[in-house]
């Protein structure tokens, strides 16, 4: 415990052990998957295969063969979630938090720039917060869910 803790009894807070995740993907086409993230998904792409805007970082990666690009497949749904949720219908690769307006925003950006939006934005509901989903694709497949959550309104 530090000094400070100590003096007024207050708790230290825990050490931070773990950094930001970075998702890794390996991509049948290295540069076809740099110019996508660029140029339709607005990301900055550098040759190391960074794709970053805001939060959002993915290093793509050369595949060695075309067999070692696999997008996740669609989970088993659950009836254990801590709502009535039961799961996604469609496989998620990468979940991208966003505000509730802005997703829209994006999708229509990235609509306009050629983006691959494989489902249009969706609203539900569960657990009392409401969601809002969009999928975008990118060029081996991978499904980028773009999500909003909100509470729900009384």
């Amino acid at each position: 415990m530090d000094a400070q803790a100590q003096l007024t009894g207050a708790k230290a807070e825990p050490k931070k052990m773990l950094g930001k995740t970075i998702q890794v993907r390996l991509v049948s086409d290295l540069s076809r998957s740099q110019a996508y993230y660029r140029d339709q998904l607005g990301c900055r792409v550098d040759d190391w295969g960074h794709a970053e805007r805001d939060e959002m970082i993915v290093i793509l990666q050369q595949a060695v063969t075309a067999e070692d690009v696999r997008p996740n497949a669609v989970s088993a749904n659950r009836s254990n979630y801590p709502t009535e949720w039961e799961g996604p219908e469609y496989g998620w690769d990468t979940f991208v938090h966003m505000g509730w307006e802005e997703l829209s925003d994006y999708v229509e950006e990235v609509r306009g720039r050629g983006a691959r939006i494989a489902i249009e934005p969706f609203t539900g509901a569960h657990g009392g917060w409401e969601f809002k989903n969009a999928y975008v694709l990118d060029p081996d497949g991978y499904s980028i869910v773009l999500g909003a959550m909100r509470k729900a309104a009384l």
